[in-house]
């Protein structure tokens, strides 16, 4: 009998000690974690705007208290270097446009403000830390909850990308994806990998360059490829309605608190983009994989050819190659950004040999939908009996291309070699190839031959198997 009672008395003791320890396990989480400087706010599709509840490692009801959802993906977002030291008017649109796509999800946005607005380089070396605070974070979601680090999408903008980087490569199993939008370029564009983002940090990392005028580590944005797929809009140097005639016109109407805006304009753009792409799912934007800038510009990289071309945002293609694909596009200056893009091939011909350099042409496209008239291109060089490629792109869908027509402007300035000679070039045949259809078409001259001459009349070319051909036989 009293081996029984010793015995009840000692495993009263053992339980008390359980649940004791239980409680001082609780504690200890909380106390592990306390040296975490970096909030983490999940916002509400009703609230895109405020951060009304945080979810703080090592303290499990604050998961339950802000209504996490275990079985949907959470999307991190990671602000960047900040004067003001508060958030920017782009996060609440990003938090709306996430839920607006996925409604089940959770948008967590990571609050870093008193270490992002410090002198730049204090704030840059502050990535790591918030890096490390993020990765503490997430590795405690999957410890305690179980949560699938295959869920979680990290979104990260300027320094901000940097510190998802960081974070990706801390984490105990690789997240699912990383989306750098113009990752910051000074103190990173020479960093090694791992202080920077590179494509090591995730399962999947695509990257928006936006901003990457000027030289190496001087431009604002990251100019090397740092992802799986890089994306640079127009060149990624400077974005459409981002120039300083633009920022007048937005001064007079505005007033001068938007100037922050303009500085930003190009920068931001990368934000603006992601979130074209979230709500404007059906039409995403097209991307092309090129060895340069240059040769886009010359129209010669519009395949689609084992993924040579990809979406660009949320729906793009997980292409992980050995080494990263720099891609480009043109864009409009507003949302919706999508354009379309064509090649076009003209051989010139004549029986006078003519080289003329910097000229101006007009070309309009007709289609089964709408047209697009007078875009204007100049040629660097255009020489007789040569072939000259470059792009083109219109800002409506024009549908299947009918028809074209073409001129040849005359110079700004009054030229005495334009009103003495009449420079002329006979074409026959424009190949064209639409980026977004991938469909091929060759137009014809309805005079067999058509003589372009400068400063005159357009010269009009349609599809070589149009009937109107048969007339002119």
């Amino acid at each position: 009998m009293e081996g029984k009672a010793l015995l009840l008395v000692v495993l009263g003791l053992w339980l008390q000690s359980l649940s004791a320890s239980r409680g001082g396990v609780a504690a200890a989480d909380a106390r592990e974690f306390k040296d975490i400087e970096s909030k983490f706010a999940l916002r509400t599709p009703e609230d895109t705007a405020e951060d009304t509840c945080h979810l703080v490692p090592g303290v499990s009801e604050s998961v339950a208290h802000c209504h996490f959802n275990h079985s949907s993906k959470t999307f991190v977002v990671i602000h960047g270097w900040t004067v003001t030291g508060m958030y920017e008017s782009w996060v609440p649109k990003l938090v709306a446009a996430l839920y607006k796509r996925e409604p089940d999800s959770n948008v967590i946005v990571v609050d870093w403000l008193s270490r992002a607005q410090q002198h730049y380089p204090v704030s840059a070396g502050y990535t790591k830390l918030v890096g490390k605070d993020v990765a503490r974070f997430i590795n405690w979601m999957e410890e305690e909850f179980n949560y699938p680090v295959d869920n979680v999408h990290l979104l990260g903008y300027s320094l901000g990308a940097h510190a998802a980087g960081i974070a990706g490569s801390l984490t105990n199993k690789k997240v699912n994806r990383i989306t750098g939008l113009d990752p910051a370029g000074p103190n990173f564009e020479y960093a090694e990998a791992p202080s920077r983002l590179s494509p090591d940090d995730a399962d999947f990392v695509d990257v928006l360059h936006t901003f990457t005028r000027g030289s190496p580590d001087r431009s604002i944005g990251i100019q090397k490829p740092v992802g799986h797929v890089d994306i640079y809009p127009n060149g990624g140097t400077f974005q459409p309605g981002c120039n300083i005639g633009e920022a007048i016109r937005v001064i007079a109407e505005r007033g001068l608190g938007d100037v922050d805006q303009l500085v930003k304009c190009s920068h931001e753009r990368s934000i603006h983009l992601f979130i074209d792409s979230l709500l404007n799912e059906e039409n995403p934007s097209k991307a092309y994989r090129c060895n340069s800038k240059e040769a886009f510009e010359k129209g010669l990289c519009l395949s689609c050819r084992k993924n040579r071309c990809n979406n660009l945002g949320y729906e793009i293609n997980k292409v992980r190659a050995k080494r990263s694909s720099k891609m480009y596009l043109k864009t409009r200056s507003q949302m919706p950004y999508k354009v379309f893009h064509y090649q076009v091939k003209i051989h010139f011909s004549g029986t006078e040999s003519n080289t003329q350099t910097n000229q101006a042409f007009e070309i309009s496209l007709y289609g089964t939908v709408a047209e697009s008239e007078n875009i204007p291109f100049t040629l660097p060089e255009v020489s007789t009996n040569k072939t000259y490629s470059f792009l083109i792109y219109t800002e409506v869908d024009i549908g299947e291309l009918l028809m074209m027509k073409l001129k040849w402007k005359s110079d700004s300035y009054f030229s005495w070699s334009d009103w003495w000679s009449s420079s002329r070039f006979a074409i026959e045949k424009i190949r064209v190839k639409a980026g977004e259809t991938q469909k091929k078409v060759i137009f014809c001259s309805r005079e067999k031959v058509a003589h372009l001459q400068k400063g005159k009349g357009s010269a009009v070319f349609v599809k070589c198997h149009d009937k109107s051909l048969k007339k002119s036989g």
